[in-house]
């Protein structure tokens, strides 16, 4: 299978390895090392522009490297914004290419997923080919673990996405892998043009975005997976709805009982113009 070349390298992120590398480490340095109690199964992240995402997301990979040094592979879960992707997708051979170095694809635990007839399941890279949701987070992912295996699945927002997760962590422990699970999902997109405005502009508006932000979060920390495609279809506050649900179905079946907030912001918090 072809590799997967970077989309989005020199607007979401830095394109060149320098400059790259310069980015991961400042947005780690601001990260700290948060700890976390217990085991970390998965966890969730944004997929915005790095000047906007990078440093939340830098928290959930620095925990998770605090904890586990090696893991010998990460699922990736990831948003869907592309038409015609209707069912969870794998991207199941070859390598993902990263300013950093390219990252392998965990062939074994593709083949087993589809052996396996995880229901919904297909492999088809072409669901990864304009999707920007895993992409932004493989030079944290390569910066962090050089060694690791990936295997992105892209999930789109059904019903049966915390229940898509449960059915990989199940082949993921038979073929005892250490693989924890990431999932990919900005949250409420507020603003004329998205065509969400219940609260008009200005403080407002803020106050409404964060408000519906919480609804979520607080699902997620409480990892009620199956409440949260039911969720984003009516409040629209997550992009990655499906992703979500499958890392916190995921992340449960593997032993998971409590969710953490390691961190949240909006785009105003950074850039309020």
């Amino acid at each position: 299978m072809p590799n997967r070349y970077p989309i989005v390298a020199g607007m979401f992120y830095p394109a060149d390895r320098l400059s790259c590398l310069r980015e991961v480490e400042d947005c780690l340095r601001e990260a700290g090392t948060p700890r976390v109690q217990g085991t970390i199964y998965g966890g969730i992240v944004p997929h915005a522009g790095w000047t906007f995402s990078g440093p939340t997301a830098a928290r959930v990979f620095a925990a998770l490297r605090a904890q586990n040094a090696t893991p010998e592979t990460i699922i990736l879960f990831g948003a869907v914004h592309s038409w015609g992707v209707h069912q969870p997708s794998m991207y199941g051979s070859g390598q993902w290419i990263t300013p950093l170095g390219p990252l392998s694809i965990d062939e074994e635990l593709a083949q087993a997923l589809l052996e396996a007839q995880v229901p919904h399941l297909i492999n088809s890279p072409r669901a990864h080919a304009e999707e920007h949701s895993l992409e932004v987070q493989l030079p944290f992912i390569k910066y962090l673990f050089p060694d690791v295996t990936i295997l992105p699945i892209a999930v789109p927002p059904f019903q049966g996405a915390d229940e898509l997760g449960r059915e990989i962590a199940r082949v993921v422990r038979a073929l005892g892998r250490q693989a924890p699970a990431i999932g990919s999902s900005d949250l409420t997109h507020y603003g004329p043009r998205y065509g969400i405005t219940p609260a008009g502009l200005g403080e407002p508006a803020l106050q409404w975005a964060k408000e519906n932000d919480r609804r979520i979060l607080d699902l997620m920390v409480e990892l009620r997976a199956a409440e949260i495609v039911p969720e984003a279809s009516t409040r629209h506050n997550a992009c990655g709805a499906g992703a979500i649900a499958a890392a916190i179905g995921y992340a449960k079946e593997l032993g998971a009982r409590q969710g953490v907030l390691l961190h949240y912001t909006t785009s105003y918090d950074v850039m309020p113009t």
